[in-house]
């Protein structure tokens, strides 16, 4: 009976899992495809930078060198200072519009894809379970109206169906302690309890992924710091006297830009953990009290 009342959010979260799946794929071909298209445009700079440096045409006569070179090395001047301002410009905004390219380049295509896939499972993850953990989903105003005054006029039947409709936590343990309340208080008791529980078990299930999200993202990123050093060591040890300079550029990019986005990631997830967990902590608190405080009315004690 309960399965089949408990479809309609069944599917709810097999549609938002499906959506979360639909959201990493995506994500990751643009990304790829980003990538692509940046490495297509930096071979094209480079290769329309090798046309422009093709050597110029012969030099003309001596003499008449000598006297162009001395009749027009004031415009050179003037016109040296502007190209160099303007190589500078160039290169400034070069600079900054390839950062993005840089990153993936030093990332590489593995650690590039892992973070990719983190962020997204990450940011679904969050949303999916801030729409589980809303106080409607768990504890309804409404169904604590409508039961407690079923309650107070001793309409048991109809009280019992208002919580076997709705679809929250607290309609759930509500229906089930009715339910086996002619079995004696301490049945219904207990298996409430064990209706808690199990919802509480299955969001925290839900919810801990988050947390290994949060563990998973820094290690990762202290694996490309090891990467990116070991890389920087080997053009040490394989330039001799000198080093390129370039390579152990390369190797210390990769380990800072790891460990950056491993944090990054990082960071909101156990903060996201952490502020779900509490509230959900709150939400079952609350259903114990309410449940306890309707069926406390059956207590033989009282």
């Amino acid at each position: 009976m309960f399965i089949t009342r408990r479809r309609p959010s069944f599917l709810i979260r097999e549609t938002f899992s499906r959506a979360a799946k639909a959201c990493v794929f995506i994500a990751l071909l643009a990304a790829l495809a980003c990538a692509f298209s940046t490495r297509g445009a930096c071979a094209q700079d480079d290769f329309s930078f090798d046309e422009e440096s093709e050597p110029a045409a012969a030099a003309p006569d001596l003499p008449a060198a000598v006297a162009a070179d001395a009749a027009a090395q004031p415009v050179a001047a003037e016109s040296g200072d502007a190209e160099s301002g303007d190589a500078d410009d160039s290169g400034e905004s070069k600079k900054s519009d390839n950062y993005l390219m840089w990153m993936f380049r030093s990332l590489g295509w593995f650690f590039s894809v892992v973070f990719a896939l983190l962020s997204m499972t990450m940011v679904a993850l969050i949303v999916i379970n801030i729409v589980n953990l809303r106080r409607s989903q768990i504890v309804p105003e409404a169904l604590v109206e409508d039961f407690g005054k079923l309650i107070d006029e001793n309409r048991f039947q109809e009280a019992y169906e208002c919580a076997k409709d709705n679809e929250s936590l607290l309609g759930q343990a509500l229906s089930t302690g009715l339910a086996r309340m002619p079995s004696g208080y301490e049945k219904a008791s207990q298996a409430m309890q064990d209706v808690t529980q199990a919802e509480s078990m299955r969001l925290e299930h839900q919810l801990g992924y988050l947390a290994l999200i949060g563990n998973l993202a820094p290690m990762i990123g202290l694996f490309g710091t090891v990467v990116g050093m070991i890389a920087s060591f080997q053009a040490i040890a394989s330039g001799g006297a000198a080093p390129s300079p370039q390579k152990l550029a390369e190797g210390i990019a990769t380990a800072l830009f790891t460990t950056e986005l491993g944090l990054a990631i990082a960071l909101p997830a156990l903060a996201a953990y952490d502020i779900l967990k509490n509230r959900l902590a709150r939400f079952i608190l609350d259903v114990a009290v309410v449940s306890e405080s309707f069926m406390g009315r059956f207590s033989p004690s009282k």
